[in-house]
C-alpha cells in the first residue's frame, strides 16, 4: 500500500496513516462510520464453531474502536466440488448466531468458488466522533487490561497435529467465539484512552503497535498474563505456529525481554491469536474499578502492564 497514492479526506478519522483495527469516517458531528473486514480458513473441525469464531473475530474490530456493529455482509470462498453444501450452511449458521448476539443485521455478502474454504465478515458500525478509541491513545501511568487469555495459535496448531485434547478444543472454541461486546460496554464506562484487539501479531506485537503509535514505553508483566488451559504444556512441546516465529523476528527489535523469563513464556508473547481479547488502556485511578466490573460480569480480565513514559519509537519491556 505504501506505493499507492491515497486521497486525503478531512472527514477520515482513522485511515491508513497508522495501523489500527478499523477505518473510521465522520458522517456528522454526532456520528462516524466504522468499517472493517476479516476472513480466514477453518481453525477447528466443527463448521458451526468455525463460523462463530470467524464472525466474533471480525466483529471484534468494531468493539476495539469503541463502536457498535450495525450491518454485516458475509465473505465466502468455498470448494463446492469437494465439500458438501451442509458444511457451508452450518458455518453461516454459526456466524449468524454471533451477528444476532452482537445486535447487528446480516444484509448480504459475496461468495466465490475456491479450492480453499474461507469465511468471514465485512462489518459496518457507528460511534460518536469524539469517542473513537485507537491504538495511539496510550497515556503515561495508564494501566493495561487484557480481557481474554491467550494461546489460540498454540491450540490451533495442536489441533492440526492431532495432539489437542477434547477439553483443549472446547476451551479454544469458548475463548475465540466469545464476543468482546460486554468487555467494551463495561470498559467504555471508565473512559479508556486507547484500545486494540489481540489477533495475528500476538500480544507483544500488538503492544508494540500501540507503543509505536502512541510514542510510549510499555512494561508488560509476564506473570500476570492469563493463558488458556493446556497452552503452556503444548508450547513446551513445540506446538508454535509459524506465525509466532515470524512475529518474534519482526517485533523483537522493539521488545526487551528479561533474560530471567522462562523462554517458553517469552515465546508465547508472540503467539498469533484468533479472535483474541481487548487490550484497554485506562487511568490507574479507574482501572481497578473497571477490573471489578469485568469480573462481576464473568470476564476473567487482568491488569498485565503499565505505560511508563515517552519513547519516540515505541518500546515494550517484558519482565
Amino acid at each position: 500500500m505504501s506505493t499507492l497514492k491515497i486521497n486525503a479526506d478531512p472527514r477520515l478519522i482513522v485511515g491508513l496513516e497508522n495501523p489500527d483495527d478499523a477505518g473510521v469516517y465522520k458522517l456528522t458531528d454526532e456520528m462516524a462510520l466504522i468499517q472493517t473486514l476479516d476472513f480466514f480458513t477453518p481453525i477447528v473441525d466443527s463448521p458451526y464453531d468455525f463460523g462463530a469464531i470467524a464472525a466474533a473475530n471480525a466483529l471484534s474490530d468494531v468493539y476495539a474502536m469503541g463502536g457498535k456493529p450495525l450491518t454485516i455482509m458475509n465473505i465466502v470462498c468455498f470448494p463446492s466440488d469437494e465439500l458438501p453444501e451442509s458444511i457451508l450452511q452450518e458455518t453461516l449458521a454459526g456466524g449468524l448466531d454471533k451477528i444476532h448476539e452482537a445486535g447487528a443485521i446480516l444484509i448480504g455478502g459475496h461468495s466465490v468458488d475456491d479450492a480453499e474454504f474461507k469465511y468471514g465478515l465485512s462489518v459496518t458500525g457507528i460511534i460518536h466522533p469524539d469517542r473513537v478509541l485507537t491504538n495511539a491513545g496510550l497515556q503515561t501511568q495508564n494501566h493495561l487490561i487484557l480481557t481474554k487469555p491467550i494461546g489460540t495459535g498454540i491450540l490451533a496448531t495442536a489441533i492440526k497435529g492431532k495432539l489437542a485434547t477434547e477439553n483443549a478444543i472446547k476451551n479454544l472454541i469458548a475463548v475465540s467465539s466469545a464476543l468482546n461486546k460486554t468487555a467494551m460496554e463495561i470498559t467504555g464506562r471508565f473512559n479508556p484512552t486507547a484500545c486494540t484487539d489481540i489477533t495475528g501479531f500476538g500480544l507483544a506485537g500488538h503492544l508494540v503497535e500501540m507503543a509505536a503509535a502512541s510514542k510510549k514505553k510499555i512494561t508488560l508483566y509476564a506473570d500476570n498474563i492469563p493463558f488458556i488451559e493446556d497452552v503452556y504444556n503444548l508450547a513446551s512441546m513445540g506446538m508454535f505456529p509459524a506465525g509466532a516465529y515470524n512475529n518474534k523476528t519482526f517485533f523483537e527489535p522493539r521488545t526487551r525481554i528479561d533474560p530471567k523469563i522462562d523462554p517458553v513464556l517469552a515465546d508465547l508473547m508472540f503467539d498469533p491469536q484468533t479472535s483474541g481479547g481487548l487490550i484497554i488502556s485506562l487511568k490507574k485511578s479507574t482501572s481497578h474499578d473497571c477490573l471489578s466490573a469485568l469480573h462481576d460480569n464473568g470476564i476473567d480480565a487482568r491488569i498485565i502492564g503499565d505505560v511508563e513514559g515517552d519513547d519516540p519509537c515505541g518500546l515494550v519491556n517484558i519482565l
